[in-house]
C-alpha cells in the first residue's frame, strides 16, 4: 500500500490546525462515501481518529452498513469541508480501505467514554429499531453486564483506514476560480502532482 508524501501529510496538518484555529465546529468531521458489491453509492459523515501516512482512520461496526459495504467494496471517498480557513478550503481522498489491527482497535475503544463503549454493545447499526424504549432498554441490560468492570471492545467493533491513492486541495477563490492541486499514486507507487482547472 502507498504511504503520504511528507509535503502531503504536512499540507493536510497544516489546514487542519487553520480549521481548528479558525473555529471550525468540528474539523474531524468527514463525508465517508462508500458503494456496495453492485456499484451503488452511500455517504455519510463519519470522525476523524487517527492520520498519517499510512492514512485516515475512523471507527464503525463492521456489520452497519456502511461496515458491510466497506467488506464488500474495499475503496472510499472522504471530503472534509471547512469554509472557515481562508476562502473556504475542501480536501478530497480516494483510496483503498483496510481494517486496523486488534491492538489499534482496543487502544481506542478503551479511550472512549464509558457511554459510547455501552452504546457500541447495545447498538444493532443499522438494523431496524421498533421503539427507543427497546434500545433503552438494551442500553440498560448492557450496562448491568458490564457493571464494575472495564468494557471490553465488541468482536465486530473495529476501525477503517482508507489508504490514499488520491489526495485533492481545494482552495475556494472569488468567482469560482478556485485552486485545485492533485495529488495521486502513479503505477510504480510514485507520487505526482498537478494543478485542475477550477
Amino acid at each position: 500500500m502507498p504511504t503520504l508524501p511528507d509535503d502531503v501529510l504536512a499540507t493536510f496538518d497544516r489546514l487542519f490546525d487553520q480549521a481548528l484555529a479558525a473555529g471550525e465546529p468540528d474539523p474531524t468531521a468527514m463525508t465517508l462515501a462508500t458503494a456496495d458489491a453492485t456499484g451503488r453509492p452511500a455517504s455519510r459523515t463519519v470522525l476523524l481518529k487517527a492520520h498519517g501516512p499510512q492514512g485516515f482512520v475512523f471507527y464503525t461496526h463492521m456489520d452497519g452498513r456502511k461496515g458491510r459495504e466497506l467488506l464488500e467494496n474495499p475503496r472510499a471517498a472522504l471530503l472534509f469541508h471547512w469554509p472557515r480557513v481562508e476562502q473556504g478550503v475542501q480536501i478530497r481522498i480516494e483510496g483503498d480501505v483496510e481494517i486496523v489491527d486488534n491492538a489499534e482497535a482496543d487502544a481506542y475503544f478503551a479511550s472512549r467514554p464509558r457511554g459510547s463503549q455501552l452504546g457500541a454493545w447495545a447498538s444493532m447499526q443499522s438494523e431496524t429499531l421498533d421503539s427507543r424504549e427497546t434500545f433503552d432498554k438494551r442500553l440498560a441490560d448492557i450496562a448491568t453486564r458490564f457493571e464494575d468492570q472495564a468494557v471490553p471492545r465488541p468482536p465486530r467493533w473495529t476501525g477503517f483506514r482508507v489508504v490514499p491513492r488520491a489526495v485533492e486541495f481545494w482552495y475556494g477563490g472569488a468567482y469560482r476560480l478556485h485552486e485545485r492541486y492533485l495529488h495521486e499514486v502513479r503505477g510504480d507507487g510514485t507520487w505526482s502532482t498537478r494543478m485542475l482547472y477550477p
